[in-house]
């Protein structure tokens, strides 16, 4: 069998050993093997190689590092790495160690041709069918990726390869966008699509959290340290090690937590809140803002070497408004959505309320469509949604915005302003067209003309 994608390192301080059991690997099992001469040497290599090793065969003996420090160290590095201990005949209590500290099996030397078959037959078939596995997930996660970044506009598209390129990385990430534009979404998306997906995925609500408290939430803290700490604590990013930890809302942070959160990204440690020694911590971090931290930096409320820190790879998720085309879609998925969550038979949206949608400003962005056609399909009794529910629900937000006015005045305002919406965005799918316009909405020319009058609209524009 072919394993020419598999990448097998052969550790050992017996050079010419190396180089005998490599040519036999990669001639007998057509895979790519790598010489290392030290446990340090081959622990130095699988830290830096951007293509990985799936297989580690090392001696047991060896000067510095031994085979089991070696296994250890590279548990920590990369969990699913595979490792075969070689040791001496009638050393087999240290192979046992080896195993039980994490190695696959073991071979004794000098090694017997029929059990190195026998064994790495075992292992290179774990290893393709982990590696298949890795590849399912990642089309699942794919898929899934689409279904809930929802749209097709070319800014989608642009985000979405955007967040699959900067998922590959390990880089701290700034996410930026105004409120309600689906900033923890795209920070999620990264995280499932990145390397530490089967680690912890903590979202920090920063704002949320009292300051006083925000320090010894994020860091954690040693009993005694303040009024009420009557035990030790552990703080979010020590829980989040080896996965990602997503700061919602950074620009609300104080300076205080501000500056030791730069140790975090600088040191990659944490010190607890009264603590005299810092931890090592592995954590991808990912910040969201909708606040313009360049101003804040020169208000002197941010810290400019901070703002640097996070802001190593940038997405900025556009507003509805840059995406109209979108909306139809999203509005149909809300409703495919809610009708689910509410355990309702699907229902579907009138096309004159789509067009409605799609001409309707949204200042709180998706998070306020979602809203308002989540309404639509509470409110609506049959099983396509209607304008009339618009109509009402308008209606109810109206008298609970302003003062009660009177019935008829309430009234023509709504339908005025649906009105207004409905035909502007008609005539702009026209580009003025009257006739066409009027072959769209189902009216008569001439009533449309009235319309256009009575309202005042500019065909032109």
């Amino acid at each position: 069998m072919e394993h020419s994608k598999i990448n097998i390192i052969v550790v050992d301080d017996e050079k010419d050993f190396v180089d005998g059991l490599c040519r036999i690997l990669e001639r007998k099992f057509f895979c790519k093997c790598i010489k290392s001469y030290s446990a340090e040497q081959a622990l130095e290599f699988i830290k830096n190689s951007p293509e990985g090793v799936d297989v580690v065969i090392t001696d047991l003996r060896m000067p510095g590092l031994d085979g089991i420090e070696l296994i250890q160290k590279l548990k920590l590095i990369k969990e699913d790495i595979t490792s075969i201990v070689l040791t001496a005949y009638g050393s087999i209590e240290s192979a046992v160690e080896a195993v039980k500290s994490g190695a696959y099996d073991f071979l004794t030397k000098p090694i017997d041709m029929e059990q190195l078959n026998l064994v790495l037959n075992k292992v290179l078939e774990k290893v393709t069918i982990l590696k298949e596995n890795k590849k399912l997930k990642q089309k699942i996660l794919s898929l899934s990726f689409d279904k809930e970044l929802v749209g097709n506009t070319l800014v989608m598209q642009r985000l979405k390869e955007k967040i699959s390129a900067i998922a590959k990385t390990d880089f701290t990430v700034l996410i930026r966008g105004e409120s309600g534009t689906g900033k923890e979404l795209v920070a999620r998306k990264i995280y499932e699509l990145s390397s530490r997906n089967n680690y912890p995925f903590i979202s920090v609500n920063c704002p949320a959290i009292p300051e006083t408290l925000l320090e010894s939430e994020l860091f954690g803290h040693k009993k005694g340290a303040f009024t009420g700490a009557d035990k030790d604590r552990e703080g979010l990013f020590k829980q989040a090690h080896k996965g990602t930890i997503l700061l919602d809302e950074i620009g609300d942070i104080s300076l205080s937590v501000q500056t030791k959160l730069l140790r975090v990204l600088q040191e990659k440690e944490i010190r607890p809140v009264g603590a005299n020694t810092t931890l090592k911590c592995d954590v991808r971090i990912l910040a969201t803002t909708n606040q313009n931290l360049e101003v804040k930096i020169k208000k002197g409320l941010f810290r400019e070497d901070l703002f640097y820190r996070l802001n190593v790879m940038e997405i900025v998720v556009p507003p509805l408004r840059e995406r109209r085309e979108d909306i139809p879609l999203l509005a149909t998925y809300f409703v495919t959505l809610t009708c689910k969550e509410l355990g309702l038979e699907d229902k579907e949206i009138a096309p004159e309320v789509l067009a409605y949608l799609t001409s309707k400003e949204w200042p709180g962005n998706v998070r306020e469509l979602q809203n308002f056609v989540r309404r639509l399909v509470v409110f609506s009794s049959e099983k396509k949604i209607g304008i009339e529910t618009v109509q009402l629900l308008e209606m109810d937000e109206l008298i609970m915005e302003k003062d009660i006015k009177p019935y008829k005045v309430c009234k023509k305002q709504i339908v005025d302003s649906f009105t207004r919406t409905y035909f502007l965005k008609v005539l702009e799918k026209t580009k003025g067209n009257i006739s066409e316009a009027a072959r769209l909405s189902g009216i008569e020319r001439v009533s449309l003309q009235k319309i256009i009058k009575r309202l005042g609209l500019h065909v032109s524009r």
